[in-house]
């Protein structure tokens, strides 16, 4: 396994023509562009450039609709529902999260619901949209179906993501950015790219048992609840995922449990769909509409310091607080660059073959 870094401006432009190519506007695939290099800085290989590919081959199935008219079709006073016309998630989301934004200006909260779109990136990107403008952010989305709910030998979730993001003072804004399912599926797929065995606890076979083969959910196995199993709470892994399909998509009329459409174009959605695409749940709440902004930073930053130095079993691992690891990458790839696995790279300059495009390398 070989490793390639590659500059962000460079990642980004490619990503860009990747996207133009596939007919985006300017506009939306700056913004695509933008979403995945964010989670390829923050340390999120998964969910960044390596998932082009499967944006691209969604395109080609016409599963995806590169020229959407992102539009709200119902709301009140704070709230929204807004259809992604079938557009990238990546475009529909930040769509979406802007007119929460809007609304918390002026009512102090925001709160949209989106049917009809397609895979958005990390949750994270779209909280922190809110953080900028002093609120929390919200966000999460449903996803096709790989996890088995406690006790289930079937597919029933997605591993449907949430993220609440937290705006400090001196410190990086506090970011809680997590799958509901034991582990990501792109965690499964950097582990099928590296040849490595995934641990124990992550999924399970055909039969239900435990697996550490990551190629065990092309074989009829699945992911499992965050938790693992019931003794150690996987059934609260299974109520947050629940949570998040429920208001990412029967809340938005978007298609949820096992009718959430698959991201891989080699599998066709369901016939029988009870929606519209994929959903998302996207809110942001205005910090002085409960104290002072800035006292709520400076509070903020002292919890943060005191969790910081917490006492630890071992004296070689501090306390880590949500997005600390992710936004210390972010500082040190915008200087060093990209890492990328040459499996990675080679899929991209196939693609940039097969797009006309000039390659990563």
């Amino acid at each position: 396994m070989t490793f390639y870094t590659f500059p962000e401006d460079k990642l980004r432009l490619f990503t860009k023509n990747v996207f133009l190519k596939m007919g985006c506007p300017d506009a939306d695939a700056d913004l695509a562009a933008d979403v995945l290099l964010k989670s390829d800085l923050r340390g999120i290989d998964s969910h960044g450039v390596a998932r082009l590919s499967g944006y691209v081959r969604l395109w080609e199935k016409q599963r995806i609709n590169a020229t959407p008219n992102v539009r709200v079709v119902h709301e009140t006073a704070t709230t929204a529902t807004v259809d992604g016309d079938g557009g990238l998630g990546l475009v529909v989301a930040p769509f979406a999260m802007k007119v929460a934004i809007e609304k918390a200006k002026i009512y102090g909260s925001g709160w949209v619901s989106v049917k009809n779109s397609n895979h958005f990136g990390i949750a994270g990107y779209h909280s922190l949209m809110a953080v900028k403008e002093e609120m929390i952010g919200i966000s999460m989305t449903n996803a096709s179906p790989l996890v088995a709910p406690t006790y289930a030998n079937e597919r029933l979730l997605g591993t449907n993501p949430m993220c609440y993001a937290f705006p400090a003072g001196t410190y990086p804004p506090l970011v809680v950015d997590m799958a509901t399912a034991a582990a990501a599926n792109g965690k499964l797929e950097i582990a099928q790219r590296s040849g490595s065995p995934i641990p124990e606890g992550w999924a399970q076979d055909a039969s239900g048992n435990p697996s550490t083969d990551p190629h065990q959910l092309k074989q009829g196995g699945s992911l499992l609840p965050l938790g693992s199993d019931k003794e150690h709470g996987s059934h609260k892994g299974y109520g947050l995922s629940a949570t998040v399909d429920i208001l990412s998509a029967v809340l938005s009329g978007a298609n949820y449990g096992p009718w959430v459409p698959p991201f891989v174009a080699f599998l066709e959605p369901p016939t029988d769909p009870v929606g519209e695409g994929i959903g998302h749940f996207l809110g942001a709440m205005r910090i002085d509409g409960f104290r002072p902004a800035q006292e709520f930073k400076d509070h903020l930053d002292n919890w943060i310091t005191r969790f910081k130095n917490a006492k630890t079993i071992d004296e070689n691992k501090k306390v880590i607080i949500p997005g600390e690891p992710e936004y210390n990458f972010e500082q040190e790839r915008k200087i060093q660059g990209i890492p990328l696995i040459d499996v990675v790279v080679n899929d991209l300059n196939e693609l940039a073959a097969k797009l006309g495009i000039a390659p990563l390398s």
